[in-house]
């Protein structure tokens, strides 16, 4: 009977965690009580000794030591700088203008911006609500379907999970890295190294992948039904060179910097860290050419870095605790021969692992993701034979997908949040189920061949 509850005991902590999180406690708060009252429960029944606790200090000692999390503050910094300089306006007005003769024009103009933005700021959150604001009631003015302005807004806005750099790619690159070590530890025999760099080359095909495939829907939708994507109707007197002129000025200045942080790594001349750091660096002097800088508008910047860098760290502590409280009861054991044991190999288990996490991002963010489940499951893939690049990819898609999902998905309830009232929710569910379909072909694409997440990474090394 002990016995039996001993194995169980890592499943109702982990169950337990969930239900205080949908009753909506704290995250960090969450995952750092219920772990301690596990502990308490299992000291008092004798099933575990608390004496092992005394690893705690060291495993946050290891995270305060990890180089590559300061990028996170710096990433952040970047991305907020840039929503503040309104960067987005600027480049939606150019764009739409640029395309707005064409069928679907403003779809594209929202499209690429959505990308120029997502690998400039990397905030979800941030770039639907900016997109929501500023080109929603444009689309719907010009006649738009409600139902593909709100999908190519949504769609277009969780790119910044996947196209790098994304505060995803650099939280699930530090906690692959760390799987990676621990699987070598339980004898995995490579010399493959996973960093943050490798997962950021890896996600620039995918991501590419992504924007086409919108492209070509929104594409699709303007030559079957044309009144659903309109061209738009210009002044005569509008003058295009000065548009051009204007189009060409507001994109430099996120491509320059897109190139100074992405080139930087791919070209081996700085380490994520350091590409970091000239993002941030960059983003300021973005707003200092666009005269944007004020005192209050750095400090504003700054207070929310903090807070968000706080919430970030402190969550990683919570999770600390959590997976050593998991191990304690032997929940790595458990994980490891449940899907070392599944007929199927590492497919069953990835297929497995890829619906937990996607029914997961309905009630989690990602961040509480990759540093709870990742560690758990990740040593036992990599164990398996899972490449950590093609794998850090499918997480990314797979989180960035179930963003997307009616009823829960964040990209839904941030947009809902702006939206004019003559939106109704049930048009945002419909408007982005095709971009749904869209990222789960990607997702099985990149299963089927891995090399479109691994071939660019291992070419850049040699």
């Amino acid at each position: 009977m002990a016995d039996s509850l001993f194995t169980l005991m890592p499943l109702l902590l982990f169950l337990s965690v969930c239900l205080v999180l949908l009753w909506g406690y704290p995250v960090a708060l969450s995952l750092a009580g219920v772990s301690l009252i596990f502990v308490a429960i299992g000291a008092a029944t004798g099933m575990i000794e608390p004496i092992q606790l005394n690893f705690l200090p060291g495993r946050l000692y290891k995270i305060m030591e990890r180089s590559t999390l300061i990028a996170v503050p710096l990433f952040i910094f970047m991305g907020l700088m840039l929503e503040r300089t309104k960067i987005a306006e600027d480049l939606l007005d150019s764009m739409a203008t640029l395309f707005g003769k064409l069928r679907g024009g403003m779809g594209f103009a929202v499209t690429i911006v959505g990308m120029l933005l997502a690998a400039s700021t990397g905030i979800v959150g941030a770039t639907v609500v900016t997109m929501g604001l500023l080109s929603l009631p444009a689309m719907i003015k010009r006649g738009y379907q409600p139902e593909l302005a709100t999908g190519v807004i949504c769609a277009s806005g969780t790119l910044g999970q996947i196209i790098p750099p994304s505060i995803v790619l650099v939280l699930l690159g530090d906690v692959l890295a760390n799987s990676m070590t621990e699987a070598k530890s339980l004898g995995l025999q490579t010399d493959q190294v996973a960093s943050i760099g490798d997962l950021f080359m890896g996600a620039v095909i995918p991501g590419m992948i992504l924007v086409v495939g919108y492209m070509l829907y929104i594409a699709f939708v303007a030559w079957r039904r044309p009144e659903a994507a309109p061209a738009i109707e210009f002044d005569d007197k509008v003058d295009m060179r000065s548009v051009i002129w204007k189009a060409l000025i507001n994109l430099s200045m996120p491509l320059i910097l897109i190139v100074a942080v992405l080139g930087s790594i791919l070209y081996g001349i700085a380490t994520p860290t350091e590409a970091a750091a000239i993002g941030a660096l960059g983003a300021l002097l973005l707003a200092v050419l666009r005269r944007k800088l004020t005192l209050a508008r750095l400090l504003d910047v700054m207070r929310s870095t903090v807070k968000t860098t706080s919430m970030v760290f402190l969550i990683l502590i919570g999770a600390s605790i959590f997976s050593l409280v998991f191990r304690m009861y032997g929940g790595d054991e458990l994980i490891r021969h449940f899907f070392t044991d599944l007929p199927g190999g590492l497919f069953t288990a990835l297929l497995i692992i890829m619906l937990v996490m996607f029914l997961l991002g309905f009630i989690l963010d990602f961040i509480e993701i990759t540093f709870v489940v990742v560690p758990i499951v990740g040593p036992v893939l990599l164990m398996m034979g899972a490449d950590p690049i093609w794998l850090g990819i499918l997480i990314a898609i797979n989180l960035q997908t179930s963003f997307l999902t009616p009823p829960f998905g964040f990209a839904l309830f941030y947009l809902r949040g702006v939206a004019p009232k003559s939106i109704r929710t049930s048009q945002i569910y419909r408007g982005v189920i095709p971009f749904i379909v869209i990222q789960i072909l990607v997702l099985a694409m990149i299963a089927a061949w891995p090399s479109l997440a691994t071939w660019l990474p291992a070419y850049v090394s040699g």
